[in-house]
């Protein structure tokens, strides 16, 4: 049961409703949330470095080993992710594209078979009689709107078309930033002498921060609990960190 609305609340939810603020909004359109690709990147990037790091540590290798095989996920693994996202935006998008020209001709083609798809999709929507025909005819007396509705209702596909490039970018940038944390400890070791003694536990630290942080930020953002998204997050990276650690330790004998 949702809590009782505040006076304050209830000011601000009618000054975003106001009919002007609603007419602006809408004609500006939704705009395009890279929520999921930052996540996408930033969760795999921690998980993937780090799990270097623990199968590294569990073969007992050198901190240089880290730094080399680090570095090199960093880089080549990043870049696959943001063109294999880019490609499955891109992918998404022409699919979008090429129903949109398929619904257009049969629209073209065979007019009367399309209205009653419409008829069929708001029929099960619960509209009937007078209220169901007015609908379709309002959606099939214009061919944008009547391709929209098709789009949507028929083939389960979004209107907006996001951009690859910048899912892209915002995948390798968020790899690359988590993905650098647990490296951080070993790289000033290397700059500076070994000044850090254990560099794993300061790696690990890291690790489990970036897994709080990104898990609680998803959680604000999609408006579950931070504490629940944080720690889902964290277990979930605790989990690769020690099935590569296992990995690593396994195959400690083999090479030595």
């Amino acid at each position: 049961m949702s809590s009782p609305i505040t006076p304050a609340e209830r000011e601000l939810l009618m000054a975003r409703h106001a009919p002007a603020r609603i007419a602006k909004r809408l004609a500006q359109g939704p705009s395009q949330n890279y929520l999921r690709d930052f996540i996408y990147g930033a969760i795999d990037g921690a998980i993937t470095t780090f799990a270097i790091v623990a199968g590294v540590a569990g073969a007992g290798l050198s901190a240089t080993v880290v730094i080399v095989l680090g570095l090199a996920n960093l880089l080549a693994d990043g870049f696959s992710m943001a063109v294999s996202n880019y490609l499955g935006v891109r992918a998404e998008n022409q699919l979008r594209d090429k129903t949109r020209r398929q619904e257009m001709r049969e629209i073209a083609l065979y007019p009367e078979g399309e209205r009653e798809e419409v008829r069929q999709i708001f029929l099960a929507k619960g509209f009937e009689g007078a209220a169901l025909e007015s609908i379709v005819d309002t959606i099939t007396g214009d061919e944008r709107l009547w391709v929209d509705t098709m789009l949507q209702d028929e083939h389960g596909l979004t209107l907006e078309s996001p951009s690859a490039y910048k899912a892209a970018a915002v995948t390798f940038v968020a790899f690359i930033s988590l993905g650098a944390l647990p490296l951080l400890p070993f790289l000033v070791n290397a700059m500076s002498a070994g000044v850090i003694a254990q560099p794993y536990l300061y790696s690990c630290l890291l690790t489990g921060v970036s897994f709080v942080l990104v898990g609680a930020a998803k959680g604000a953002q999609v408006g579950s609990s931070r504490w629940v998204a944080a720690l889902e997050t964290l277990l979930m990276g605790g989990a690769a960190a020690l099935l590569a650690y296992g990995v690593g330790y396994g195959l400690n004998g083999l090479i030595a």
